[in-house]
């Protein structure tokens, strides 16, 4: 019986320096590997968390050939605090959104 690991996508969410613009951001990236998935900002990190779910979910079920379920807000609701790791399962996939800083190997200095 083989072993099969699971579904696995990296992010990154963290919040923009002020700019021209007089509110907070928040920016938000979604990495398979070394691919970028999707990316862009939203207004509180509530909804770039659930922008990170809806989007894993989507490329999730393309991935394996599943019709992607119509998008339901409160499916992929809630914060998710930078750093954390999460496991998403919206339809019948389920997928572990892990902090891309924690994917890359550490430095090694001699």
């Amino acid at each position: 019986m083989p072993t099969v690991h699971g579904l696995e996508f990296a992010y990154s969410l963290y919040p923009l320096p002020p700019g021209r613009m007089p509110f907070r951001r928040w920016k938000w990236e979604l990495w398979h590997g070394p691919r970028l998935l999707a990316s862009g900002w939203r207004l509180s990190r509530p909804d770039a968390g659930r922008a990170l779910r809806l989007h894993a979910a989507e490329f999730g079920h393309r991935l394996f050939g599943l019709p992607v379920p119509p998008r339901d807000p409160r499916a992929a609701g809630g914060d998710l605090r930078p750093g954390s790791s999460e496991r998403v399962a919206i339809g019948p996939i389920t997928a572990l959104l892990v902090p891309r800083s924690l994917e890359r190997p550490a430095a090694v200095y001699s």
